[in-house]
């Protein structure tokens, strides 16, 4: 599937007076289960990209969580960051172990992988997967996994810098292009101001728990996207808030579509799924999974 810029120009429009960046556009997305779908490469990831894909994953209300069985991407780098509880994680470039609260996983699918997660222990899980749309250098490049422990996410003020960087302070992870993605706890009352580089076009930001003003009120499982500009996002926090917050300059390619991929033509997608089922079979000859968990 080739994906057009219908939904982009739908949300996107230009910002030009000189107060903080409005939003333009919210959405709760899709919800199934514990996992809400914000967005996905065909509809919202055409004005969000190089961020393509976003859901939220939240388990305290429940008494289960999904496991998600063997599935490759291609063309992408996944990023998984949890605010509450813990996960298991293996994945076909041989690094298997335990995500804890406050990590964050790093997948570079390049060319293709494969990967798994299941839950571990009964406390609650909640947190975000991130899909970012990789340059034509990266996309079919080989595949990098990156698993940061808590004390290895760098924070300045209530961010944690995840990708990019913020106010002088650089992510472990090196990011594929110019974008930056934080996590945010804020106490209620308390303000805070994002100022992106004035190369970042795209700028939204998501809710994990509570209530945030950014111009206007955000609650729990909301995603907000702002208008185009190189104003700040001011936001205050009416009860205790976490949330995630991404910008980036546009990523200037098409985005085209497998079923865990995105790349930035046909001829590349074609590679990157050949690669994938390559991998697939040789996983399964190795007795990883049986034939029907693929896919």
């Amino acid at each position: 599937m080739h994906a057009d810029d219908t939904t982009a120009a739908h949300v996107i429009e230009d910002g030009t007076d000189a107060g903080p960046r409005k939003i333009v556009f919210r959405t709760r997305g899709s919800k199934h289960g514990p996992i809400t779908r914000l967005v996905s490469p065909s509809d919202l990831g055409q004005a969000l990209k190089p961020f393509v894909f976003l859901d939220l994953f939240d388990t305290r209300d429940m008494t289960s969580f999904p496991k998600f069985g063997w599935h490759p991407h291609s063309g992408i780098a996944t990023f998984t960051f949890l605010h509450e509880g813990e996960v298991a994680y293996s994945d076909s470039t041989g690094k298997s172990g335990i995500l804890p609260e406050g990590g964050v996983e790093w997948m570079r699918a390049g060319n293709g992988v494969w990967h798994t997660g299941a839950p571990v222990g009964d406390a609650p899980k909640l947190g975000f997967q991130l899909w970012v749309a990789l340059p034509p250098t990266e996309e079919n490049a080989p595949p990098e996994s990156i698993y940061l422990d808590p004390c290895q996410v760098p924070q300045q003020g209530p961010a944690r810098i995840l990708l990019g960087s913020h106010d002088g302070v650089g992510s472990g992870i090196p990011a594929p292009g110019d974008m930056t993605y934080l996590g945010v706890t804020l106490r209620a009352g308390e303000e805070w101001t994002y100022l992106p580089s004035p190369r970042h076009e795209v700028g939204w930001l998501a809710v994990a728990t509570g209530v945030l003003r950014a111009g206007e009120q955000v609650s729990a499982g909301e995603l907000v996207i702002f208008v185009d500009s190189e104003q700040p996002i001011r936001i205050t926090a009416d009860e205790d808030t976490a949330f995630v917050i991404g910008s980036a300059a546009r990523h200037p390619h098409d985005l085209w579509l497998g079923n865990y991929s995105v790349h930035s033509s046909r001829e590349r997608l074609a590679q990157g799924e050949a690669e994938i089922r390559r991998l697939g079979i040789a996983l399964r000859d190795q007795g990883l999974f049986r034939s029907a968990d693929q896919g």
